[in-house]
């Protein structure tokens, strides 16, 4: 039996490293704006997720101001 649970975050900030090579993602927990978010926020009262991103195609992708869902998935081990 596999376990998940599902996240809405914002994403906060998305630049380019010091180093030039890769691109900081942040994101904070949604916690107000709708009853969904609401819901959200009852079980993942704070936190933050920070991603370091090589490829420009993937952080380009992400656009600062949005919500995002993270699912967290048990990897079963074989």
């Amino acid at each position: 039996m596999s376990s998940s649970m599902r996240a809405k975050f914002s994403c906060m900030s998305n630049e380019p490293s010091s180093d030039g090579e890769t691109y900081v993602l942040k994101f904070l927990p949604v916690s107000s704006g709708s009853e969904e978010n609401r819901d959200f926020f009852k079980y993942t009262p704070g936190g933050q997720i920070e991603l370091y991103v090589v490829s420009p195609g993937v952080a380009g992708q992400i656009e600062v101001g949005h919500d995002y869902y993270v699912d967290f998935t048990k990897v079963e081990e074989k």
